[in-house]
Parts: structure tokens; C-alpha cells; sequence
């Protein structure tokens, strides 16, 4: 019966289409090996290859239609891949950091395992992006429905001095979301998200894993630099611009937009000791008060209002959490059915596609617990927080059952096919899944046009772009110290660098006056980092992050520096701050304090000469001692003793 009231609704929708009073224009259509069906003058895909136009190939019908009889053609195993989202490797590196795809892996995963959404982390400049994504494209045309694929990307568009990954992918590069939130204007994060969803889909990237939405409520945490700080209202502000620029819209997809996904739902930033629950030392987020949970979902909220396209679960375990009478399982977001149902899907009414966050269905093994010896490189392993007990199978299933819809970092599809069909899980519940996620290809107008022009991609990067990047860099700088009227500079001020990269002179030179020797100069200028630690080098992920300590350690030789050096010369620090950090030897010695976010040297000489006043103000507190940080509550915004208040930032 249900079969034949689609058949009549795609039958009435195709002759209202077509008939004259409905007379649309043709769209553009692009493919590399399909033939071409005409239809009362309109061309069309012949993407099963059937000689005829079928419903799902018919570009006049809406995506649900499309989505809809496109899933009743499908066979088990293709239903299964759509719901894996793989890392597309490269060559010899399975989780694709370098500059060629391996296409020989990639034919088999897209072809064989059906699987049909990747992340892609090549580093390669933007014409072979193109290019190479069009290949896999191509790939998949081939294949018997010709689904073409999503090609996802983390975030690369913050400026990270010394390190050229987004630079060498030509992005243009803007502060970190940090910066933005110390900018604060909901409009220029909007333009931001604009500018990256142009830039994306001029290479055929149509889904971003971001942004953070993460609460930073434990200023020690290791992915606190990810997100927009620890006031909830202006989280939310700057959450929801994001999403409506880079979705070309707040009203849902269309084929101008980048699906984002909105993450980590949802209390990711109480992280127990700052250490990241990537990490199994780090799998609990600590909620010490009844209902703080609800300070944390504030940021999603603004996601939700502008029809965010995915959310993504937290790895960790809400340790102690407590929702009115509601007490948490203890196990990680991905398996926790309250989080992705009773309040995801009913309490806020989210729509769109759920999917987990990378490798929560993968073992964690000894080597994971306990990390590698020394000089053993660590590798990735699963996290599977509160269910490391159970197979992989029921990990699937448990994960399935409480609300995933995708699952990131994995390509065996097999295992959702032998749940099917040994009835773990039903098909009719695939088949919900799957249908959500193809109504979102659809919406993207992916079907139509899978490829780009990789002579288009000028693009990326391109000087106007740059241009709006470079001023939000220059907004984003926050004044924390300003004794005498240090700043700003004058012009004929000799300067010596300290801190800066080598070829910081020959950039800045005829801008400003370097000396070489500490003597010559009127004033110094310092860049340094926020202080970290790394206890964890074992893990793959503990490797990367920084962790511990805010505090500088004693005898730090940036301090010992700017100490020695204040004695004689007026000293302009700025600190790049990935974690609040206790400053307070800044405040001590230094005559101007400026906290940055990601800014490049010219920027930065721009600033520290400009008369403007300094309009961005810190988006969370920078505490005064670690016995402050300790005493806080990891669940709490805005609960610390703090030596510069959240808010905090002089104009001048």
C-alpha cells in the first residue's frame, strides 16, 4: 500500500513539473562515464544505468522523494556503507595525512564496501585537492547506483604560527574560534563561516565536522582551544552564525551549503583533570552539580535554531551528571540512548543525521590503556568508554540503538549487514538511518553536480578572503596590559625579536625597525605560548596534547628572558593562548600584555603600531594560581578566581 502511494505522489510530482503552467529550467548536470536520459526536453543522469529515468534521478522531485526511491533500490550491503563514514587514506598513511590519496584502498572501500562518506586530510595545494577528490568521485559514479560521496574535513582554516598545514592547502587563515569569540559579533563569525563554505565546496568538500560547541568549563582541558570559551550565551551566538554561514542559510540545506556538524554533544568540557577522553586516562567529564549539564547545552541550542545538518556525540562519560531525577549511564555519548534520544531527539526536537565520533566501535587494547613504551610511536586506538567489555558487534548495535546514524572512523561495513541479518537489528531501522542521510545528498545537489572545477579554485585563499581573515586577526587581539602607554609603537622604535620564527626579519623588513642585539633596541618585542605539559607521550593522543599545569614552570627561559630584559627595555609580550594560562609573571615584568589567538607577524606589527582602540575582550577567565583551578568545579562556567575576568580587555 505504502509502495503504491509513492509510486502516485512521484507520478503526480513529475506531471505538475513538466506541464506547461510549471515549466522549469534546466539545471546543470556534470558526469564523467553516465549516459544522458532526455525527458520532455530536460536531461537528466542515467545513474543506475537502466536506459530510462528513474524517480531518484529525476532532479525535478524534491530530496525526500528522490531519497525515498532511491533506498527501496538499494541492497543491504549498499545501505550499510552509506552509514560509514571512513578516513580516506593516503599513501602509506591510513588516516590520509599526506599529499595522494591511495586510490587502489579507496576503489576497494568505495566499491566493494560500499562505504560513501570520508574525511579527507590531505595537505596539498587546492587545484590537486580538486582534482583528487574528483577522482574519487569518479570512483564512485561508477559503482551500480552512482551514490556520489560526502568528503568531509576538520577544521583548517586557523592560523597556527610555524605550522603550514593550512597554508600549504591555501586556506585563507583567520584566528582561532577563540578569536572569534573574542571578537564577539555574531556577523563576522557569519561572513567567517560564509567565506569557508566557498572555499570547501570549490573543492568538492560538502561536509565540515565543526564547530565545537563544547562548553570550556575546565580551563586545563586539552581541546579547550577549539572552542569558543565558557560563557554559554555567547557560545551560542557564535555557534549559530557559524552554522548559517557555512550552511549558505539558517533555514536547512541547499546545494550552495556545507553540511556542518555540530559537536560534541554534549558535556565534553567538564573534562575530568583537563585530560581528553581521546585518550582512555581521560574518558570521564566531571559534573559535580545537579543540572550544570544545562550550562553546556545552551551552545547547541543556537546550532538547533539555524537546522544544524549533524550532531556528534561526546566520546566521554558524564561522570556524576544529573539532570533532574535523570542520572547517566557510564558510558561514552555515542552508546548513551538518553542523550541521543530523550533529549537530542525529543527534547530539542533535532532532525538531521547523528553521527559518532571517530573509532567508538574499535578495541581498546592494553597499549591504549596503558599507553607505549618509551620511543614506541603510539598509534590510534578505539574508544569505546563504558562498553570495552562488549564485541565489536554489540558495540554497533548498542551504539545503533541509542541513536547513531553514522559511524565515524570505520569502513567495515559487514558488521551492521550480519546484525540485520541475524535480526540484532531490523532493517526498517537501517533503512530510517540511511534515509536520512541521502535526503542531505540530496539537498546538497550532489547527484547533479559531484564534481569541480579544479580551475576554479583561485578561490581558496584569494586576497579578499585573506583580507577579511587578516582583520579579524588584527580585532581578535585582546589588550591585557598597557603600562605607560607602551603601545601603540612608534615608527621609528628599534625593535628586537624575541621568540619570533627566523624569517620574521626579512618579512617585516622596510615595516619595521629590527636590530639584531638586545642593546640597540628602544623596545622588545616577545611572542610565547601559553605553558603545557605532556605527561602522556605514550598515546597516540597524549602526544599530541597539551596538557597539566596553567602555570609557567619555574625557571622558564621565556620568563627568565623577559625578566632580564625588563630591567632595561620596555617589553611587549604577546601570548597565544590554546588554554587559559596564569600570566601573572607577564603582568610582572612585561609593559604591554597582549593575548592572541592566531595572528601572523604582519598583523601583529600592524596592531602594536595602530593607534585604533582594541575592541575584543577575553571569552573566558585567566585564573591567578593552579590552587584557583583546582578549587573550581570543572562543570561551571565562570567559577574561578581569576587575574583577569572573563570579559576582560582593555581599549587601550
Amino acid at each position: 500500500m505504502k509502495s503504491n502511494i509513492l509510486k502516485l505522489t512521484l507520478l503526480i510530482s513529475a506531471v505538475l513539473t513538466t506541464s506547461p503552467l510549471f515549466a522549469i529550467d534546466q539545471v546543470k548536470i556534470e558526469s564523467n562515464q553516465l549516459k544522458k536520459i532526455t525527458v520532455d526536453g530536460l536531461e537528466f543522469k542515467d545513474m543506475d544505468k537502466n536506459g530510462k529515468l528513474t524517480p531518484y534521478e529525476d532532479w525535478r522531485l524534491s530530496p525526500q522523494q528522490r531519497a525515498q526511491d532511491l533506498l527501496s533500490r538499494m541492497s543491504l550491503e549498499e545501505k550499510a556503507g552509506i552509514m560509514m563514514h571512513g578516513n580516506a587514506p593516503s599513501v602509506n598513511n591510513e588516516i590520509g595525512r599526506g599529499d595522494k590519496y591511495d586510490f587502489k584502498k579507496l576503489t576497494v572501500l568505495i566499491l566493494k564496501d560500499k562505504v560513501n562518506s570520508f574525511i579527507t586530510r590531505l595537505e596539498v595545494n587546492p587545484k590537486d585537492f580538486a582534482e583528487q577528490n574528483n577522482q574519487l568521485q569518479k570512483i564512485a559514479e561508477s559503482s551500480r547506483l552512482s551514490i556520489p560521496l560526502t568528503i568531509s574535513v576538520d577544521p583548517r582554516n586557523t592560523f597556527y604560527y610555524g605550522n603550514e598545514l593550512g597554508i600549504k592547502s591555501g586556506f585563507s587563515q583567520w584566528p582561532g574560534t577563540l578569536g572569534m569569540a573574542a571578537i564577539g559579533r555574531e556577523k563576522d563569525i557569519n561572513e567567517y563561516g560564509d567565506i569557508i563554505r566557498q572555499e570547501y565546496r570549490s573543492l568538492g568538500v560538502t561536509q565540515a565536522l565543526s564547530p565545537m560547541a563544547d562548553l570550556g568549563t575546565e580551563p586545563r582541558w586539552a581541546r579547550f582551544e577549539g572552542t569558543f570559551g565558557e560563557n554559554p550565551e555567547l557560545s551560542k551566538k557564535m555557534v549559530r552564525g557559524y552554522i548559517s554561514g557555512i550552511q549558505n542559510g539558517s533555514t536547512g540545506l541547499n546545494s550552495q551549503s556545507v553540511a556542518a556538524v555540530v559537536k560534541h554533544w554534549v558535556g565534553y568540557g567538564a573534562a575530568e583533570n583537563g585530560f581528553d577522553s581521546h585518550s582512555a586516562y581521560g574518558k570521564y567529564a566531571l559534573f559535580t552539580h545537579k543540572d550544570s549539564l544545562k550550562e553546556h547545552i545552551i551552545p547547541f541550542t543556537g546550532a538547533f535554531e539555524v537546522n544544524v545538518a549533524g550532531v556528534m556525540p561526546t566520546y566521554s562519560i558524564l561522570k556524576n551528571a544529573q539532570l533532574g531525577d535523570h542520572k547517566f549511564d557510564a558510558v561514552g555519548g555515542g552508546f548513551n540512548s538518553f542523550l541521543l534520544q530523550d533529549l537530542l531527539r525529543n527534547t530539542y526536537q533535532f532532525k538531521g543525521v547523528v553521527i559518532s565520533d571517530w573509532s567508538i566501535t574499535n578495541d581498546c587494547n592494553d597499549v591504549c590503556v596503558n599507553g607505549t613504551a618509551s620511543g614506541i610511536k603510539p598509534k590510534v586506538e578505539g574508544m569505546p568508554w563504558g562498553v570495552e567489555d562488549l564485541t565489536k558487534e554489540q558495540r554497533f548495535i548498542k551504539a545503533f540503538h541509542a541513536g547513531i546514524q553514522q559511524f565515524g572512523g570505520v569502513s567495515d561495513s559487514s558488521i551492521i549487514v550480519t546484525a540485520v541479518k541475524n535480526k540484532k537489528i531490523a532493517e526498517k531501522d537501517i533503512d530510517k538511518a540511511v534515509l536520512a542521510i541521502l535526503i542531505q545528498k540530496f539537498s546538497l545537489g550532489q547527484f547533479e553536480t559531484p564534481y569541480v572545477d579544479p580551475n576554479k579554485t583561485s578561490i581558496v585563499g584569494n586576497k579578499d578572503f585573506q583580507k577579511m581573515a587578516s582583520q579579524a586577526q588584527y580585532n581578535s587581539l585582546v589588550l591585557l596590559e598597557n603600562i605607560q602607554k607602551t603601545l601603540p609603537l612608534n615608527a621609528n622604535n628599534k625593535i628586537y625579536l624575541y621568540g619570533f620564527l627566523p624569517n620574521a626579519k626579512n618579512l617585516l623588513k622596510n615595516k619595521v625597525n629590527i636590530v639584531d642585539k638586545l642593546e640597540q633596541a628602544d623596545v622588545v618585542v616577545a611572542r610565547i605560548n601559553a605553558p603545557y605539559e605532556q605527561n602522556h607521550k605514550g598515546y597516540f593522543f597524549g602526544l599530541e596534547h597539551h596538557e597539566g599545569s596553567l602555570a609557567f614552570p619555574p625557571n622558564d627561559k621565556d620568563i627568565e628572558f623577559i625578566a632580564q630584559a625588563s630591567k632595561t627595555h620596555p617589553v611587549v609580550v604577546t601570548v597565544y593562548l590554546d588554554r587559559p594560562a596564569i600570566v601573572t609573571p607577564l603582568k610582572q615584568y612585561a609593559s604591554a600584555v597582549i593575548a592572541n589567538f592566531g595572528v601572523n607577524d604582519e598583523v601583529l606589527f600592524d596592531r602594536l603600531f595602530g593607534d585604533k582602540p582594541y575592541v575584543a575582550k577575553i571569552p573566558f577567565s585567566l585564573p591567578d594560581s593552579m590552587d584557583s583551578v583546582q578549587q573550581q568545579s570543572s562543570d561551571l562556567p565562570n567559577d574561578m578566581k581569576a587575574l583577569y575576568p572573563l570579559g576582560y580587555g582593555l581599549t587601550q
